[in-house]
């Protein structure tokens, strides 16, 4: 549509040729690459070489990135034999204007990036390719490790050995709620004994603190007022976009890439046809071209007025490897606002929009003014702070208004919770009374408070790109594939949104940083990116730079394919012995982490499960648990091994399901009766066994029971489930339709809801629980309950 009818536009799909898969694919002499078609763009590539023979002039397009730059390469390698002139066009948003611009000063591949990217693709493949078949052969079949993913691995890893280890302390703080001659009553900190700062750790010492202060008069020993200002905040970056979705949003890394994806690409806007929207989201750039400066600076003052715009366009510190050809994430219109586009987008699309649009145009204002005060109170050998703040003048707050960057807690101190949206920055407290130098206050009361030091939080999505980001590990567009690698490769678990490494990958990260400590070695790895961006500036040869690392790579692999632990071999003696052949039973590794296996395989095949419960963390304070909630454990249940089938007699054992694990009798499948494993608030391990009722069935006459399931208790035939009947529970209202009585039933989702108990004769559904009380405007037989 922007070009007109003398073009024909295609597309490739992204890439059309890579490494083969089912081998190397590297010569490890000279390191050469072998490329092949990949799987499915046959056809593509086929119908591209129908078009460019047709052609005058082929123009290539991919994302102006290293990963485009190499499509271009490997299009052109394809494309060659139709020996028409072949240019690369480069563009940072999908606009007619940028497009057009482009068109007129198209350019030629830059072969410094195509070996940039071989560089990392051969890097990775020979990681990949030489390390997984051997914990193929010393854990089990099936694992992977990666340059850059187990390096992350690592981290999070080290993270919970970090957590594990932590031994929290006790300290106490005490506020001081005072008054003065006039409004309003404020708070201050206590923070000094005798000049010194005073750290309280115990009860005994607050409470002596406490009777120091009993009867003492606060005289204000000090005020200190000033004028504070806090600049804005550089426009996005990739990671500080990811960052940013995930904290105002929830949005994981890759939700938040696929929908600035959309947003590049173009969003059909009715009249005005299909608009790429925002300007490359891969990048680590935050520049700004002169004329989107211009725009923006022009937007500023129409909209919040010429005191909102600094005399000169701001422009912000580059990370040192950032590539300056792009740009940061911005509009690519400002005619585009966000409310004008709120018909045409997604509530998520729209929500990334406004978040994109507000950082870019406040990052050009000027920053906000704060009157800051502070003011030391004195009693008897105590001091107290109170501060105090007021927004003078709001300047880029008043566009992003909630935008300060949530820092993570620090190790030793208690956790820091992230701004809301409407949050005020740091520096703008509470009021403060006008306050003079000697003046006495009133005490109104004091609040001591005990604490507990907090270990290091696990990693967010968006913590894990920060730290990713700071080390110079990856690059913008392979943080999100990174994530997705190690949750799909079963090496760590998400907990409440944080990472949580799996048995397996902790394994898999200490193998292999005792084996190749270069690789998983943080500054290492940070080093190797270098390496790739300076061989993308055309000062390093990519083959040497591949050389280098082969040397040292191949020399650790030799070392770990002879001393690396064999965990397939490995077995660990028990106090259990096999429930069929009464052997001893060992600990072995398996798909699943570790097993129970009786020690006269092959003759005897029984396997058990080890229980894997999640033991309660200790409350730290007043109000809950320590940060993470509950710690993994594995518990080799002797008890639970002991424990006899109440249907048949025979022994039980732990088996893992569907839903996690279970305790089944060894009588399958002639005795089908299994239970569900518990942890008691103690962490002891037990099975939920069914409690025996007075009632009995109505189908075959048999006890009632309550049993545990998938969601909890229920109340079934103690045959079940031989007899498959569940009484359910009953609201004590009659249906309306037929008088049945009306029961709370489960939808396959998992949702609860309400209907007839005669059900499938009687229909009668509700959302919401049904209530004995008549309606008093209507005179309806019952009310529901709605939150």
């Amino acid at each position: 549509k922007f070009l007109g009818p003398g073009y024909t536009v295609k597309a490739s799909m992204g890439h059309v040729r890579d490494l083969p898969k089912n081998k190397l694919g590297v010569d490890e002499k000279t390191f050469k690459p072998t490329y092949q078609v990949l799987a499915g763009r046959k056809k593509i590539i086929d119908e591209l070489k129908k078009f460019a023979e047709k052609a005058d002039t082929i123009y290539l397009a991919p994302d102006p990135d290293r990963e485009g730059e190499a499509i271009c390469w490997h299009l052109a390698e394809e494309l060659k034999k139709s020996k028409k002139k072949i240019y690369r066009v480069m563009f940072n948003e999908i606009t007619k204007r940028a497009i057009l611009q482009a068109m007129k000063e198209p350019g030629v591949i830059d072969m410094n990036k195509v070996d940039a990217q071989q560089a990392r693709r051969i890097l990775d493949r020979l990681v990949g390719y030489k390390i997984s078949p051997l914990l193929w052969d010393k854990v089990r079949r099936g694992l992977s490790a990666g340059r850059v993913q187990s390096v992350a691995l690592r981290m999070i890893v080290e993270r919970e050995k970090a957590r594990l280890a932590f031994k929290s302390e006790e300290y106490w703080s005490l506020t001081a709620k005072l008054a003065a001659s006039e409004p309003p009553p404020f708070e201050a900190k206590l923070q000094k004994r005798d000049g010194k700062k005073l750290e309280i750790h115990s009860q005994a010492e607050m409470d002596e603190a406490l009777a120091d202060l009993k009867g003492v008069p606060y005289v204000v020993k000090g005020v200190v007022a000033k004028e504070k200002k806090k600049h804005p905040i550089a426009p996005f970056i990739t990671s500080k976009l990811q960052q940013e979705g995930y904290r105002r949003h929830s949005f994981t890394v890759k939700k938040t890439m696929m929908l600035a994806q959309r947003l590049y690409e173009g969003m059909d806007l009715g009249d005005r046809g299909t608009v790429g929207l925002i300007t490359y989201m891969r990048t680590d750039s935050t520049r700004v071209s002169s004329e989107a400066l211009e725009s923006v600076r022009a937007y500023i003052t129409e909209a919040y007025g010429a005191e909102y715009v600094p005399e000169k366009p701001r422009v912000y510190a580059a990370r040192k490897q950032a590539q300056e050809a792009h740009e940061a994430i911005r509009p690519t219109s400002l005619e585009l606002s966000p409310e004008s586009l709120k018909p045409f987008l997604a509530k998520d699309e729209y929500n990334l929009y406004v978040l994109i649009w507000n950082r870019f145009v406040s990052s050009q204002m000027e920053s906000a003014v704060f009157d800051t005060t502070s003011a030391d109170i004195d009693a008897a050998r105590y001091t107290f702070r109170a501060t105090g703040a007021v927004i003078k003048f709001p300047g880029w707050l008043a566009v992003y208004g909630g935008g300060l960057e949530a820092p993570e807690p620090k190790e030793g101190g208690p956790a820091a919770a992230a701004p809301a949206e409407d949050d005020a920055p740091d520096e703008a407290g509470g009021l403060l009374p006008a306050l003079t130098e000697g003046q006495e206050v009133r005490l109104n009361g004091l609040d001591p408070a005990q604490h507990f030091t907090q270990p290091p939080p696990r990693f967010t999505e968006a913590m894990l790109v920060k730290a990713l980001e700071e080390n110079g590990i990856g690059r913008p567009s392979t943080y999100a594939s990174i994530l997705a690698t190690i949750q799909n490769r079963e090496y760590v678990d998400k907990d409440k949104g944080k990472f949580v490494p799996s048995e397996l990958g902790v394994l898999v990260s200490d193998l292999l940083v005792e084996s190749f400590p270069d690789i998983l070695d943080v500054a290492y790895t940070a080093k190797m990116e270098e390496e790739l961006d300076e061989i993308e500036e055309g000062r390093v040869k990519w083959v040497v730079a591949i050389k280098e690392f082969n040397k040292k790579f191949s020399k650790d692999l030799k070392i770990a394919e002879k001393q690396m632990r064999n965990v397939k071999t490995e077995e660990t003696p028990t106090e259990h012995t096999c429930v069929k052949c009464s052997k001893p039973m060992v600990v072995k590794w398996g798909r699943y982490g570790k097993f129970l296996a009786c020690t006269g395989y092959p003759e005897c095949r029984s396997t058990a499960e080890l229980a894997t419960v999640s033991a309660p963390a200790a409350a730290q304070d007043g109000e809950g648990a320590a940060e993470g909630g509950a710690t993994q454990t594995a518990v080799s249940p002797a008890s639970l091994h002991e424990e006899t089938c109440e249907k048949c007699s025979k022994t039980m054992v732990v088996r893992r399901g569907r839903f996690g694990q279970f305790l089944a009798c060894t009588g399958y499948p002639d005795c089908r009766n299994t239970r569900k494993i518990s942890v008691s608030a103690e962490g002891e391990v037990t099975s939920a066994k069914d409690r025996l009722l007075e009632e009995l069935c109505t189908q075959c006459g048999k006890q009632m029971a309550v049993k545990h399931g998938r969601f909890g208790e229920f109340t079934a035939c103690s045959n079940y489930p031989e007899c498959r009947f569940i009484k359910l529970k009953e609201v004590g209202v009659p249906c309306p339709k037929d008088g049945g009585a009306i029961v709370e039933r489960r939808s396959r989702r998992g949702k609860n809801f309400f209907g007839c108990g005669n059900y499938p004769k009687c229909d009668f559904v509700v959302w919401y629980k049904p209530i004995t009380r008549a309606c008093p405007d209507c005179g309806a037989a019952f009310l529901m309950e709605k939150k």
